[in-house]
């Protein structure tokens, strides 16, 4: 995959996840989604059970391991399916997005390396003003940005 596909990638999925920002807010249940549709709906263990062609005690080890956080994906959109409800996935960026994951570490890069450089250049009396050095990082972290190089996320 070539930049400019990649660039198109990253914005088609920040379009995705830009609807996404209501589930960052939603705080997890404690006894789990199952368990509480489950409960909401007045629908017993059996009857879940029966609806997924599984015994009880496996849809209740499906409770538990999904408050434990060690259910499969599988279990739960066989479970959704059988509580007619849609089984919602995904992973949302800490930053909003991935435009703005990509701007931060390439911005957390450039400070690196310009500041490497500039302690050399501090070793030949040579220094740098604030300002130009604020410039450089800029340039830098816009470089990275663009490039988009492997050794971004070493």
């Amino acid at each position: 995959m070539n930049n400019e596909q990649r660039k198109i990638l990253i914005e088609q999925l920040d379009r995705k996840i830009g609807k996404l920002p209501v589930l960052q807010e939603f705080e997890s249940l404690s006894r789990g989604w199952i368990y509480t549709i489950r409960t909401a709906l007045h629908m017993s263990l059996n009857q879940l059970a029966k609806r997924m062609k599984k015994s009880r005690s496996t849809v209740q080890g499906y409770e538990a391991r999904e408050v434990e956080r060690t259910i499969t994906l599988h279990s739960l959109m066989e479970t959704a399916e059988a509580l007619d409800c849609h089984f919602v996935y995904g992973l949302v960026p800490k930053n909003g997005t991935l435009n703005n994951t990509i701007e931060k570490r390439a911005l957390q890069l450039a400070k690196e390396i310009v500041a490497r450089s500039s302690q050399s250049m501090m070793l030949e009396d040579q220094v740098n003003s604030s300002e130009r050095l604020q410039n450089a990082i800029k340039v830098r972290a816009e470089q990275i940005k663009n490039e988009l190089p492997k050794y971004l996320w070493d």
